[in-house]
């Protein structure tokens, strides 16, 4: 009898799988350059729209990160994309498409590399010494340009121009730049009609008139210089939330307790107006009664202010917001140059004007197009907004120009090495003339024609671009970047197509970061069973969103658990599901 057999070791649950080595490393850059291959469409001036249907609804948007969130990517290597294009957006505002594009550019150039057996490390280790020695080239690249209002706009200019709001760009630059220069967290507010040229900034904070009881349209309108009562206090007599029994023997007693109901109210109300506020605003309900008694006393009154107006009224007017009237005083009150309800098309809005706040009213003839509007408009206050904070602003030239310095630096310095290195680093500049060759791609152009047409230039950096010109360092071909008007090449520092320092040096480091972490992967293991339940959850959980849909009820309203009929249509939701 053979006492040598070991037991079998098993390490994984019954059912898991697990893919490893080279060949799932390849697995992960196809999945990857799926990826890419779904958004490099929408890069730059010339870039396509993708148009999206999901639970959202329908959207057409040419932005990467909003693109890359819907696109509700399962692969988990190529989620890391996804990742990278959040971070992009959260921390600089723009350049989400590029970094997307520019790591699937590095993943694509390792590929061949690892089916000839280099290991991922060594692919890796290289990678990473190029993006250090790409962002040495971008610092040299940039120039430095005072941080003015025309500096501001034209780089709030560069970012719109790739989106489907390009052709007001000029427009909307210069609004964006007054409305960042007077508040940097300015609000945004949306109307649908009218054209985007109609689209205003208000210095103040403005927002659509709350939900009113009868005798709000005899309210005044328009007050100067107003005082106004920030508060988190319901003014509405309502019936018990909870179920109440109360005891009378004398049913006299009964119009004793309404009566006192009353003067509660009454109370709240005179307190409030002894403050000298003429203009009240509540988180909560303001009910018929307070609103008839403000308007008989000249008031103006609105109730369920949204959180967001109700913060950004006490940052601009100096009010507090309370959460009770006991104790109220004049100190209390905001204060602004003017208050006015007005109509926009057919909407009224309440217009806090002369106080140190701005705000954006996008108007717009469908809803797409003017959230798509919205979404273009946070990336140019992203940029503006970061540009801002320093006196001198470094800036580099786009259209693809700092790519191609890349590219050439990083291939002249992969010659004066030698062994796999070489290779490896001519491979990860060479990735950085995909963003140009998309560009051109994208405008309709001969990319093979024009690409050689910078790498000729870009030869000679120092060579003057246009001997036309006076002499200048900024007149040199290592300016030269894509033309989308005309097919050809353009000095575009001369043309104003500048884009802040801190978008190029993030890509870069976020890209190869993404591309090193993906090659890193050699095994992935999964449960089908519980990939199946997650899958479950999902199909659950868009059932019960289309059904609270059919039914007339947001996910808002659910989540704040309002009572009536919506909790009563929450219950016999969950019922269902129960049974």
């Amino acid at each position: 009898m053979n006492t040598n057999l070991q037991p079998a070791i098993v390490l994984l649950k019954d059912g898991s799988e697990q893919a490893q080595g080279s060949s799932h490393i390849l697995t992960n850059i196809k999945a990857s350059k799926a990826v890419c291959d779904t958004i490099k469409t929408t890069l730059g001036p010339r870039g396509m729209d993708k148009l999206l249907q999901g639970q959202n609804g329908t959207i057409v948007s040419n932005d990467g990160a909003t693109i890359m969130r819907e696109l509700d990517v399962v692969h988990p290597a190529a989620k890391t994309l996804v990742d990278i294009s959040r971070a992009q957006d959260i921390e600089i505002g723009d350049g989400t498409t590029s970094v997307v594009v520019l790591a699937g550019a590095m993943l694509e150039a390792a590929r061949p590399y690892i089916e000839e057996g280099i290991h991922a490390n060594t692919i890796i280790s290289t990678f990473r010494k190029g993006g250090e020695l790409a962002a040495k080239v971008v610092e040299a690249f940039a120039t430095t340009q005072a941080t003015d209002t025309e500096v501001l706009r034209r780089l709030a200019s560069t970012s719109m121009n790739s989106k489907l709001i390009s052709a007001s760009s000029k427009f909307l630059s210069q609004l964006v730049v007054d409305a960042v220069s007077v508040d940097a967290e300015l609000g945004i507010k949306t109307e649908l009609g009218g054209s985007l040229e109609e689209t205003q900034l208000i210095h103040g904070i403005a927002f659509k008139r709350t939900f009113t009881y009868a005798g709000a349209e005899q309210q005044e309108k328009h007050f100067v210089n107003p005082k106004i009562a920030l508060l988190n206090v319901e003014l509405e007599l309502k019936a018990e939330k909870d179920n109440a029994e109360i005891r009378i023997s004398d049913p006299a007693k009964f119009q004793e307790i309404v009566a006192t109901e009353h003067d509660i109210i009454r109370s709240k109300l005179e307190t409030i107006k002894a403050t000298g506020a003429n203009v009240v605003l509540s988180k909560l309900a303001i009910g018929d009664l307070a609103t008839q008694w403000f308007a008989d006393e000249g008031m103006f009154s609105a109730g369920r202010v949204d959180g967001d107006d109700m913060k950004r009224l006490v940052a601009a007017t100096g009010g507090k917001v309370l959460s009770t009237v006991n104790g109220m005083n004049a100190t209390h009150l905001g204060v602004c140059e003017s208050f006015d309800e007005e109509y926009l098309g057919s909407t009224p809005y309440n217009f806090f004007r002369g106080c140190p706040a701005a705000t954006l009213i996008i108007r717009g003839g469908a809803e797409q197009f003017i959230a798509e509007t919205e979404r273009s408009l946070h990336d140019a206050i992203m940029v503006v907004r970061r540009s801002i904070k320093t006196a001198n602003q470094r800036v580099v030239a786009g259209g693809g120009a700092v790519e191609m310095e890349i590219s050439r630096q990083l291939q002249e310095a992969a010659g004066e090495i030698v062994g796999k290195e070489q290779f490896l680093l001519g491979a990860y500049g060479k990735a950085f003339e995909t963003i140009p060759r998309q560009l051109i791609e994208n405008a309709g152009f001969d990319a093979t024609t024009v690409l050689n047409m910078l790498r000729t230039v870009h030869a000679e950096p120092d060579v003057p671009f246009d001997s036309t010109q006076p002499e200048s360092d900024f007149n040199r071909n290592r300016f030269a970047g894509v033309n989308i008007k005309e097919e050809g090449i353009i000095n575009t520092h001369a043309a104003f197509v500048w884009e802040p320092i801190q978008i190029k040096l993030n890509a870069i480091q976020a890209a190869t970061e993404a591309a090193c972490q993906i090659l890193s992967i050699d095994m992935t293991v999964s449960n089908p069973k519980h990939e199946q339940a997650q899958a479950q959850a999902r199909q659950d959980h868009h059932a019960m969103q289309q059904k609270m849909a059919n039914a007339g009820i947001t996910p808002q309203a659910a989540a704040a658990g309002m009572g009536g009929g919506m909790g009563g249509g929450m219950r016999h939701f969950q019922g269902r599901r129960g049974r």
